[in-house]
């Protein structure tokens, strides 16, 4: 805390009066104990085979030896004298932490320039007389000048200052570094190599941060093209960072800069994309621009480092390490294999990359929405042929998909259940499409509303498809085809990514939905991605995914939900379903309802899970026939408290009262009143569905009109809670949402409206204080859809 409130000007020296009691040599009995300490996670870091790179990011999660390049645009300040502490501060707590992991850490640092330029401007304006300063005023000794400083001297000058502040950092967290000043001659040297391979070798057994840095206080300036036969040459710190890298076998090199990583043109060019991964041979494809604005190097030179390391078996990812949003966590988050910056691969996949499938969607997905709908219709209709035509094919790769499930024997059954499918359940699909191919005809295209603005200028609200679609869904592989058909009939394009329990299933249907488009040549207007991409970096694909929707269990959802970064996420985390038995409750009604709501799929997000009951049927008949039928059905009673209290034996009292069991098993409590069971449901509820179970009608009024869940009903089981037994043909999800979409999402919540406005010249000055028009705004009868009037002329 001293040590980063010091003022700017004052913070060499002081930096080295800090810390000078600190730098000493260890004792023998120190160097013993630290030779030998092991982290405690270091034995899940193995120790790998030196010779090929890492070919997809998922693995650098297996990086033991790591070298972090700090390139001087991450080091230094904005004005080039000094070092940005607090950037410097997070970068060294993370080496630290995936040192004390059990990896093996290297630094490449620069910053010896900018620190040794920060003391001797220091030093320069408190040599300058005292009395110069005072007949210049205070104005002037602002704006003095100061003599251009050599880049040699200054080196010299801050090399000592830049390893004691390096030191002082990590002594923070236990860990122990080692300065290391090299040169060109130091690779050349075969002597001198194996010297620093040696050096290198024994501090990082002795779990020592090697902090590297070319000696800039003597090195000579680059000459050009002076790279040898199969070595570069050190020119700058990306190729020091690059041949060390080899030299030590590391496994990945992460060479921070100030720049996202590695575009296909310059950063802030109109069409520049960040290159997510770079293969060898890819390099025809970039046009670099000019270098950040310290160091001598540029991204050219990180490029031809990082081939270079590459093709000596090290993995290397180029990402920012400016960016304060994740300075904190961007070597970290690259060691974990999240898609950060540019990860350099020799091995480039047979399909296309993700970006590329979202690309490729969005341009098919906007000739999908320029269809006629009777168009969309004859695609989503010869879909749901093929489901039934082709269900043998189906059912083989559903049935490898269950083989493989149950002899892994993870999987829950209640995702055994939901992965599994049948003849019976693929005609219902079948006949689910053929409802949402009606749909179609009256969906892209229709208007809304109409207003004459003023004379000769008409506005119009149409719906419109939302545009790139991801929907992320787990063991459920009849999902699939009822979300495709719904995107086909909103003309929307579709991302899908599968679990990987249902591939196989996945595959052979996504091969049918492409067979359907190709009716119209829209074939990649819905993509499955098979690449081995985290749902987290897809979340992260904001400039390209509009919506994403989540189908599987509330953890998946809340962990879409945390990780989505600008893109809305429509769906619900909780199915905490609600069933009310009033006191003036038919018999019958209630063991057939509640029956239903629990037993009839109890993995569904709109089964049963609380019970609550009226006081006044507690020890009567009909309290006795509800517990004889959930004994009946083998359905585990959780007691709430309230009821636990009732109780000389209770079943096992609940943990909580919101809880989404997914099983055979609910919670039981007990009410006053139809007020304190809606009150209860808003304190534990999801909002999703609530049921009340009443012959009285002005209750069962109150408790519709009073609960502000997506669906509430009235004598009827939770499990109507479906697009499909709504009419909608399907849904793409339930949505506990508040705007947009609520409740079963069919078509109508994949759409969203755009504005055409129709006039002849009008301005906004012709309607201002001193012009010749005024708004109407009258309502016009709303006309037929664009799409019908395209077909009528």
């Amino acid at each position: 805390q001293r040590l980063f409130s010091l003022s700017p000007m004052c913070l060499p020296a002081s930096v080295m009066r800090l810390i000078a009691p600190q730098r000493c040599v260890m004792s023998a009995q120190a160097f013993s104990t630290r030779k030998h300490r092991i982290s405690p996670l270091c034995t899940a870091v193995q120790t790998r085979a030196h010779g090929s790179s890492f070919a997809h990011r998922g693995e650098l999660r297996q990086a033991k030896r790591i070298v972090v390049k700090l390139g001087s645009a991450v080091v230094t300040r904005g004005d080039e004298c000094g070092l940005a502490l607090g950037r410097l501060a997070s970068i060294v707590e993370q080496v630290a932490m995936l040192q004390n992991q059990g990896r093996e850490m290297m630094i490449v640092t620069s910053g010896a320039v900018a620190f040794g330029k920060q003391r001797l401007r220091h030093e320069i304006l408190l040599s300058q007389s005292v009395r110069q300063a005072l007949h210049s005023g205070h104005n002037q000794l602002k704006d003095m000048s100061l003599p251009v400083l050599e880049a040699r001297a200054c080196a010299a000058a801050g090399q000592s200052g830049l390893m004691a502040l390096y030191e002082a950092m990590f002594t923070q967290y236990s860990t122990c570094t080692a300065q290391v000043l090299v040169t060109n001659l130091d690779f050349y040297d075969d002597q001198k190599r194996q010297n620093l391979n040696s050096t290198l070798q024994e501090l990082l057994r002795m779990n020592i941060v090697p902090i590297i840095n070319t000696n800039d206080a003597v090195v000579p300036p680059p000459e050009p093209n002076s790279d040898l036969q199969g070595v570069i040459s050190i020119k700058d710190n990306d190729s020091l960072a690059a041949r060390l890298a080899v030299e030590m076998k590391a496994d990945l090199l992460i060479a921070l800069s100030d720049v996202e990583g590695l575009y296909n043109s310059p950063p802030g060019t109109d069409d520049a994309k960040l290159i997510d991964i770079f293969y060898p041979g890819d390099q025809q494809s970039i046009t670099y621009g000019t270098k950040s604005r310290v160091g001598i190097g540029g991204m050219e030179a990180k490029v031809k480092a990082a081939l270079w390391a590459l093709q000596g078996g090290t993995s290397v990812v180029i990402a920012n390490g400016t960016n304060p949003k994740v300075t904190g966590h961007v070597i970290t988050d690259i060691v974990e294999g999240k898609k950060v910056g540019t990860f350099f691969s020799e091995i480039k996949p047979a399909g296309p990359s993700v970006e590329q499938q979202t690309e490729m969607a969005r341009n098919a997905g906007r000739t999908l929405a320029s269809l006629h709908p009777d168009q969309r219709s004859e695609i989503i209709c010869h879909l749901a042929d093929l489901l039934t035509e082709r269900k043998e094919d189906i059912l083989a790769a559903n049935k490898t998909d269950m083989d493989l499930a149950v002899s892994a024997g993870h999987l829950p059954s209640a995702m055994i259940k939901r992965l599994s499918l049948s003849p019976a359940k693929l005609n219902s699909l079948a006949i689910g499409l053929r409802q949402i191919a009606v749909s179609a005809q009256d969906s892209v295209g229709r208007v809304l509303r109409r207003t004459r603005v003023a004379h000769h200028l008409e506005l119009e609200q149409i719906t419109v498809p939302i545009g790139v679609l991801l929907v992320i869904f787990e063991a459920r592989p009849d999902c699939l085809p009822q979300v495709s058909a719904l995107s086909i009939a909103s003309g929307n394009a579709l991302l899908l990514k599968g679990g990987k329990e249902a591939s196989n299933t996945n595959r052979v249907l996504h091969q049918l939905t492409q067979e359907a488009l190709s009716l119209h040549g829209v074939t990649q207007a819905v993509q499955l991605v098979s690449t081995r991409e985290e749902v987290e970096d897809l979340c992260r694909l904001d400039k390209m995914i509009d919506l994403i929707i989540p189908r599987g269990s509330s953890q998946l959802v809340r962990d879409i939900q945390r990780a989505a970064k600008g893109i809305p996420v429509l769906g619900h985390s909780e199915g905490i379903c609600h069933v009310y038995v009033d006191a003036d409750a038919s018999v019958d009604k209630v063991i057939k309802i509640v029956r239903d709501s629990k037993c009839d799929y109890p993995a569904a997000c709109n089964a049963m899970e609380t019970l609550l009951i009226h006081r006044d049927i507690l020890r009567t008949p009909l309290f006795d026939q509800i517990i004889d039928m959930l004994r009946t059905e083998r359905v585990k009673i959780h007691a709430g408290p309230r009821f636990a209290s009732y109780l000389t034996f209770s079943p096992s009292e609940a943990k909580s009262l919101r809880t989404e069991y997914g099983d055979l098993e609910c919670c039981m409590e007990v009410v006053d009143s139809m007020q304190e069971a809606v009150d209860h449901i808003h304190k534990y509820g999801s909002s999703h569905t609530d049921v009340i179970i009443t012959e009285c009608e002005e209750t069962a009024e109150q408790f519709l009109q009073q609960l502000d869940s997506a669906c509430v009903f009235w004598n009827a089981s939770s499990r109507f809670a479906d697009g499909y037994r709504f009419g909608l043909g399907a849904e793409v999800g339930i949505s506990t949402a508040r705007i947009h979409a609520r409740g079963p999402v069919g078509l109508e919540g994949l759409l969203t409206t755009k504005w055409v406005l129709r006039g002849d010249g009008h301005t906004a000055a012709d309607f201002s204080e001193h012009g010749n028009m005024k708004y109407l705004h009258e309502n016009l009868p709303v006309r037929q859809s664009l799409a019908g009037q395209r077909d009528s002329n």
